[in-house]
């Protein structure tokens, strides 16, 4: 599949043009996709084998692994994940031999040229011309498999046109997008496992006894083979390895350099899937490169360079994480409670988040690690929360918070402070204020 040669327009002007194709950013449902890739003659039927990926939390960093995994193995890995940190080009990855790299600009903006050109003007929203311009671009690239992430939901998300999948994963489910999946973790599940495809093994993480029950029920109805943690395949930390153990046998590996307890269950999710595809035949020493490789960038990463590094408090740890509902406070909270028992620090949360989120219940796992929080703006999100909310959400957890007007705001009146030991601050609540932290730090995802 070969498409025209990109004009100089700049990438983010042809984003925003195609942005204005549709009045809302999010509208779920599947006949503006069908309607596209019928005009631009199926490119999703030209993919590699794909492995699709949906859940609530962990998507990403599952994803990493197994292309880390994939390619340590020696194959060619396309990803598409979603939403981008600093640019829009993390979003599209196209494997190589050797390893993978991001689009370049000119890239896509022909393949999203192409698909205005095909879309004539109708109504379709940014993400699903953007998923559309994925399978083009990836079409057109040789590869040996797809990682493919669902951007919300499953059931009518612009990716579950894909028919044939050589396996489906469902991450971690919690309650997150209430307003578009329901407000039950049963009918957020029922909306995940809907990307199950007949005959196409689904491997599945630990979940909660109601959201287990859906993705059985329906594994059963599309006759496809169920891998689930805890019943056909186990992981577990053993004197600080990863030890992952199936029908097939026992794996003792290294530990993932991803931190916290809950990249050993992102990890083991990997490898079950990888070993639950027959085609796949992956050793030993990829599975363990793989699992040391892996890296994805503000789950709980440590800024180590750049700019932010010295504006905190003389001797302070920064760290980021771009959890922003209560499962992803949750696990965040567990690996600073790691890190606690190693090195004892006074930890603050600086902390910005979208409105349609719960701070209550997200901030609710920190009140007992800290009574410190600074609430910030997010910059350029017109639906961010207000910091004042935040803060009276914090206050009503009991917790000392402050209002500044932005993250290096917060970390220069932090530097005024007088501490006895140099603090843990941790910057979260939302991918879109880590995304900012990154940029303005100089240290974008590569």
């Amino acid at each position: 599949m070969s498409l025209p040669a990109a004009r100089s327009q700049p990438l983010g002007e042809l984003i925003a043009r195609l942005s204005a194709l549709h009045p809302k950013r999010i509208d779920l449902g599947l006949d503006r996709m069908h309607r596209l890739l019928a005009r631009l003659d199926h490119p999703e039927r030209l993919l590699p084998p794909v492995i699709h990926v949906a859940g609530t939390n962990g998507k990403g960093s599952t994803i990493a692994y197994l292309r880390a995994i994939l390619e340590a193995a020696g194959l060619r890995v396309h990803v598409y994940t979603s939403p981008y940190l600093v640019r829009i080009n993390e979003c599209f990855r196209l494997g190589e031999k050797g390893g993978g790299r991001l689009a370049d600009d000119a890239e896509l903006r022909r393949v999203l040229e192409h698909c205005e050109q095909f879309n004539a003007g109708d109504p379709i929203t940014i993400f699903e011309m953007e998923t559309a311009a994925a399978f083009c671009l990836f079409a057109e690239h040789d590869a040996d498999v797809v990682l493919l992430e669902t951007g919300l939901g499953g059931r009518l998300d612009a990716t579950n046109v894909i028919d044939r999948p050589v396996a489906t994963v469902i991450t971690p489910v919690s309650m997150d997008h209430t307003e578009f999946l329901g407000n039950t973790l049963t009918a957020i599940a029922g909306e995940k496992a809907a990307i199950f495809k007949r005959d196409a093994p689904v491997i599945c993480a630990e979940q909660a006894p109601e959201a287990m029950a859906v993705i059985d029920a329906q594994a059963n109805r599309m006759r496809a083979p169920l891998h689930a943690a805890g019943q056909q395949w186990h992981v577990g930390v053993e004197r600080g390895r990863l030890v992952y153990q199936d029908e097939r046998g026992l794996m003792d590996l290294a530990a993932p350099r991803l931190f916290g307890r809950h990249q050993f269950d992102n990890a083991g999710l990997a490898i079950a899937t990888l070993r639950a595809i027959e085609a796949f035949r992956i050793g030993m020493a990829a599975f363990e490169a793989g699992i040391v490789g892996a890296e994805w960038p503000a789950r709980m990463q440590r800024l180590v360079s750049g700019a932010l590094v010295d504006q905190g408090p003389k001797g302070c740890e920064i760290w980021l994480d771009g959890g922003h509902n209560a499962e992803g406070g949750r696990v965040a909270a567990a690996a600073l409670g790691d890190l606690e028992e190693r090195v004892s620090r006074p930890l603050v949360v600086i902390a910005g988040m979208m409105a349609n989120k719960d701070a209550s219940a997200f901030l609710a796992n920190f009140a007992g690690l800290t009574r410190h929080i600074v609430a910030v703006p997010i910059p350029g999100r017109d639906n961010a929360m207000p910091p004042d909310r935040l803060a009276d959400a914090a206050r009503a957890l009991g917790m000392r918070v402050e209002n500044a007007a932005g993250v290096e705001a917060a970390l220069h009146a932090l530097s005024r402070l007088a501490y006895e030991v140099p603090p843990r601050i941790l910057v979260t609540g939302s991918l879109y204020l880590v995304g900012h932290v990154l940029a303005i730090n100089g240290t974008p995802p590569a």
